[in-house]
């Protein structure tokens, strides 16, 4: 079965005053391989899961469930405008519009910021990739800042039993920047792997040049990031910002949670040591409380590796970079197996 589904949007992009996650209705997909079930938010300018500037608006992955275990899933309990990248409200963590995104979400950048927004004067415009053309209101760029959207693209989806495909369209004539951008989440046959499959094509007058990352959210059976998991890279990590002493260190190769995280606790650090090529892109995360674990590989070298947790959420965040002349196209991939480990005895 192959559905079609064509969005082109005109007009502002607006947003509602804030929403809670409970009952919410979202323009959805499901895929399944049998091993493995996927459920997908669709790009909707108007009733969408995420609407926000930030992360590329395909494969917002909700849910994904293998052998009893969710690997994802919202890591904040609201979305409120007023809110800058994420709060903390008692119990609840309240998340901005632009932060508010699920699962193996994707961000470009292009010098810290976004594709054209140096050149572009306050009132221009410049192009976030995955969201469409913006609206420059400052000379401050802010990552987490809701700017409005001129022009959306076109955005076209193919749905299977096991991938979806989503496609962009986008150009800008005031900027000179135009792209074809297409993203599959695709589903390995007979196996427990979810695959993100990605070409960008320059179709503009000027070159591409961007980091694009990937923010793997992960929220693995709702258990709070500590000791329980273990993270492990092919590489001898190197830190020029080591973690807070009190939350976790580096060994080797792995990074130790001290304690499990809890209020407001933040643990980021930056990481390097890792060489220029592709074989260093891999991830593994287990948690041996729960019995499941993941491995992140990536077909592109890094150019820089992040980590970044609060209470209710893990995220290694790996990140590549292009450079695309007008008329040629970039790809690159990511896989993720997904298995389980012998749980501690109790």
């Amino acid at each position: 079965m192959r559905l079609v589904t064509s969005l082109a949007w005109i007009g502002l992009f607006t947003l509602a005053s804030g929403w809670k996650l409970a009952g919410a209705n979202f323009p959805s997909a499901e895929i399944t391989n049998g091993q493995i079930q996927v459920k997908l938010y669709l790009p909707d300018s108007r009733n969408g899961y995420y609407r926000g500037t930030r992360f590329d608006w395909s494969g917002v992955v909700i849910s994904l469930k293998y052998h009893g275990h969710e690997y994802y899933g919202p890591w904040f309990d609201g979305v409120d405008p007023k809110v800058h990248d994420y709060r903390y409200a008692g119990p609840e963590i309240i998340a901005s519009p632009c932060s508010a995104a699920s699962g193996p979400v994707e961000e470009f950048q292009t010098n810290g910021t976004a594709l054209g927004w140096d050149e572009a004067r306050v009132g221009g415009t410049f192009i976030k990739i995955g969201v469409g053309v913006l609206r420059k209101d400052a000379s401050h760029y802010d990552y987490v800042k809701q700017y409005e959207i001129v022009d959306p693209g076109k955005w076209n989806v193919k749905q299977r039993r096991d991938s979806i495909e989503f496609t962009q369209e986008l150009t800008d004539p005031s900027s000179g920047y135009g792209y074809i951008y297409a993203k599959t989440v695709r589903l390995v046959e007979g196996k427990p792997e979810m695959v993100l499959e990605h070409t960008l094509k320059n179709t503009g007058r000027r070159t591409i040049r961007s980091r694009v990352y990937n923010h793997n959210f992960l929220v693995l059976d709702k258990q709070t990031p500590g000791p329980d998991f273990t993270i492990a890279v092919p590489f001898q990590i190197q830190v020029d910002h080591p973690p807070d002493p009190e939350l976790a260190e580096i060994r080797g190769k792995q990074v130790i949670y001290l304690k499990a995280l809890q209020k407001e606790d933040r643990m980021q650090t930056p990481m390097g040591g890792f060489s220029d090529s592709a074989k260093d892109n891999e991830i593994r995360i287990e948690n041996r409380k729960v019995g499941a674990g993941m491995l992140i590989t990536g077909n592109r070298p890094l150019v820089h590796l992040n980590l970044w947790s609060v209470r209710t959420v893990l995220a290694m965040e790996p990140f590549i970079k292009m450079t695309i002349e007008p008329g040629k196209e970039f790809s690159w991939k990511i896989t993720y197996q997904y298995y389980t480990v012998p749980p501690e005895p109790k």
